[in-house]
């Protein structure tokens, strides 16, 4: 049975729906929702306009769900899915469930305006709810793909409801080890804000060298002027174009500049805002991303560097488990195109290696440059050269990366295995195309709409490998939420407490922590055999169980 439910001032109202209608009317205050929502049925479907509307609620009681549609997150999905677009759902005008662009600045989309969904714009009432799951199930009714655009939006529901468990456990933290890690680094903390200790003596060295006693050498447009008037011809401070001057002042810019970004990105006022109760608190945003990946708002969660790792430590008494599915993208685009060569490629952990065992390319790092070319669109210069021998070895595999290169050159969208659909191109791709047509539009801007095009189909040969990862990602995540609910752990309770693209960490107490690695790697065989069935594809995972997150490298 589904549960449509949705706030309603101090109370919260719920209408069951059964076999496509409605039915009976229930309102709960919100006082009295964590104990009612806990004696419900597990087998119960919620149906809530976004996971992070209420679901929090109910974890800070102590109460999860098994199951859940999140209508914000299913909808973004249909009203583009190329499977379901002959819908009257998907040619509807657009209403208030179809957000505004906002958001957090997050890379993976060349068009800045199509990459996130808003989620706070708009409260919905459950007359709106019960409306919109109806016409989500009609919508998903006129689909005939083998159940894969459902499955999709189930995943990603789950994704919604892990996300939020995310937040609400955080990532166990030790403010005290991250201290010391700063402190060994940078040098004492300056007690008025100013820089530590290591890095006021580099921003001196710097200064010494340039002659430039009050320089600034956080600001790059001085920095760049200090350096030209000690003769030195650089347009950026980029490292890789620092790195080929000869000067005495390279060697302590380069790691003031490593220091800073440190300081800056997770230096002491990063734990003091997002560090509490001896957790990181990031803030996870499900499918926040076009191709399906997810985000952070605040916190940096998706980039944590190795400097700190060592303070992501298991409380006393438990341990972590990290695990990451290795060369994740190649596997999945084998096993999309049906490319047996290359699943066999796959079979091993290092598949990179059996590039170079199987006589592809000479070296491993050859093979990882022409995957990475391959799915990514770097197809000049080392990884251009080398893509004619992926070809030959490759030929299922290649030809669906360039077929989709080729579909988002010409304009046209394309598709993920589970059936997300990309967007179409922006405004500027359509602009650059219409100038070239015009009648003595000249080779300029013939030239800038093909370069527009190969930009597009870059994007959307990477969009179907790259959607199809995190497809599978959310597949292994949502079995391995499953499994550390269902299997008997000696009375504990593990805690999935991070995620990053084709990465886990889960909190276990030792004594369930080599059981709770096994349920990772059966998660991860699971999620593969839901995709791709008896296709003879493998994702291997590195499993670490450790006391903190460096040790697990």
């Amino acid at each position: 049975m589904d549960l449509v439910i949705a706030a309603a001032g101090e109370a919260v109202e719920v209408v069951a729906v059964e076999q496509g209608a409605p039915g009976q009317r229930t309102r709960v205050l919100l006082a009295d929702l964590p104990a009612w929502v806990a004696a419900q049925p597990v087998s119960t479907r919620w149906v809530w306009a976004d996971s992070a509307a209420l679901y929090p609620t109910l974890l800070r009681a102590g109460v999860r769900v098994r199951r859940a549609v999140d209508l914000r997150l299913v909808r973004t999905l249909l009203r583009r899915a190329d499977a379901v677009r002959h819908t009257d759902y998907a040619r509807a005008v657009p209403s208030s469930w179809d957000a505004p662009p906002p958001g957090p600045d997050v890379a993976g989309h060349p068009d800045q305006g199509e990459r996130l969904f808003d989620l706070t714009v708009h409260r919905f009432g459950i007359d709106e709810c019960v409306v919109e799951h109806l016409a989500q199930q009609r919508c998903l009714a006129q689909t005939d793909d083998d159940g894969r655009l459902a499955l999709l939006c189930h995943a990603e529901s789950v994704g919604g409801l892990v996300a939020q468990e995310l937040n609400s456990a955080g990532v166990p933290f030790s403010v005290e080890v991250h201290d010391a890690q700063l402190t060994e680094l940078l040098g004492t903390r300056d007690s008025y804000g100013g820089r530590p200790a290591v890095m006021a003596q580099l921003c001196g060295e710097v200064q010494a060298a340039l002659g430039a006693p009050r320089l600034n050498p956080d600001s790059p447009v001085d920095l760049v002027g200090a350096l030209r008037r000690a003769g030195l011809d650089v347009s950026s401070t980029r490292q890789g174009e620092l790195e080929q001057l000869d000067h005495p002042v390279i060697e302590p810019l380069l790691r003031y500049k490593k220091l800073s970004r440190l300081h800056t990105a997770n230096g002491w006022a990063w734990s003091q805002a997002w560090v509490r109760d001896g957790r990181f608190r990031p803030d996870w945003v499900a499918g926040a991303v076009v191709t399906g990946r997810w985000a952070s708002r605040g916190g940096g969660a998706l980039q944590l560097p190795r400097q700190i790792r060592a303070a992501v430590r298991a409380d006393p008494g438990w341990r972590l488990v990290v695990a990451d599915a290795a060369q994740l993208e190649p596997r999945v685009l084998a096993a999309m195109s049906g490319d047996r060569r290359m699943a066999a490629a796959a079979a091993g952990a290092d598949l990179y290696q059996a590039l170079v065992d199987q006589g592809v390319v000479p070296s491993r790092q050859h093979a990882k440059i022409a995957m990475l070319g391959a799915m990514y669109g770097a197809t000049t210069g080392e990884a251009g050269a080398l893509m004619p021998q992926l070809q030959r070895a490759y030929p299922r595999a290649i030809d669906l990366v360039e077929s989709a290169a080729r579909a988002g050159e010409r304009g046209e969208r394309v598709r993920t295995w589970l059936g997300r659909t990309s967007p179409l191109p922006p405004s500027s791709w359509r602009e650059a195309q219409d100038a070239a047509q015009r009648p003595g539009s000249g080779p300029g801007a013939e030239k800038r709409a093909r370069q527009v095009a190969r930009d597009w189909g870059r994007f959307t040969r990477n969009f179907v490998v790259q959607g199809t990862a995190a497809e599978w990602a959310l597949c292994w995540m949502g079995h391995l939420r499953r499994l550390l609910d269902d299997e008997p752990m000696a009375g504990a309770h593990p805690e999935l407490v991070y995620f990053l693209h084709d990465e886990v960490i889960v909190h276990a107490p030792a004594a369930v922590a080599d059981a709770v690695a096994d349920a990772v790697r059966e998660a991860a065989r699971a999620a593969g055999q839901l995709l791709f069935g008896t296709f003879p594809v493998e994702f291997p995972l590195s499993v670490a169980v450790v006391d903190s997150y460096d040790q697990a490298r």
